[in-house]
């Protein structure tokens, strides 16, 4: 499988993309590898490099930075938090198929649900490069877009991948939408609670 095949497709073409990604027949893991690890270096990434190099300012003060050590730590932690988050996912969405009318095998399954939570990450991740500049409204303004873009793909893709009807991939998708939803809070309170165990951020003086 191409490394991060589908990745430009799924952004300008989503109906064609999502039957071929549905028309190939890889294990779950291979879509998950070949993509995820890479994506979500592209915020890792930026998110080092803007609040070290880069920072932030409050008010008319001086830009705010971290050192490289608490960077690099929290920037590690957020990382495998991706990793995590997208694998929950696509198995979440592996589980409630067959509630939802999903006849395929299991191996079937499991790869589609995998893929789905990979491909509607995907303008999440890619928007993540605007963490070069920490700025809070630009880049809550990219994540909103982002996520109603990721939210329009789930909606759009699984009628296609799963090959199921429109009102029961419309419950289907409502689930899922639901499930990241609830997966970026708990997220949002894991790191709350890594920072209160000492791994919180260390300014530059």
């Amino acid at each position: 499988m191409a490394i991060l095949e589908h990745t430009l497709g799924i952004l300008l073409h989503p109906d064609k993309e999502w039957k071929a990604i549905r028309n190939e027949r890889h294990s779950f893991l291979q879509v998950f590898i070949s993509h995820v690890p890479f994506l979500a270096l592209i915020p890792t990434i930026a998110s080092y490099y803007g609040v070290t190099q880069v920072g932030w300012t409050v008010a008319d003060g001086e830009p705010v930075r971290l050192t490289a050590a608490s960077a690099m730590s929290l920037c590690a932690a957020t990382y495998v938090a991706l990793l995590a988050g997208v694998y929950v996912l696509g198995e979440f969405i592996n589980w409630m198929a067959k509630t939802y009318g999903v006849s395929e095998t299991e191996e079937v399954r499991h790869y589609e649900g995998t893929a789905l939570a990979v491909y509607v990450s995907t303008p999440i991740f890619l928007a993540g490069i605007l963490q070069v500049y920490p700025d809070l409204w630009v880049n809550a303004i990219a994540t909103v877009i982002a996520g109603a873009y990721a939210v329009y793909l789930v909606y759009e893709g699984i009628p296609i991948l799963m090959n199921i009807s429109k009102e029961q991939a419309f419950m289907y998708a409502t689930s899922v939408v639901t499930v990241g939803l609830v997966l970026m809070v708990i997220v949002r309170v894991g790191s709350v609670l890594v920072w209160g165990m000492g791994m919180g951020p260390v300014y530059v003086d």
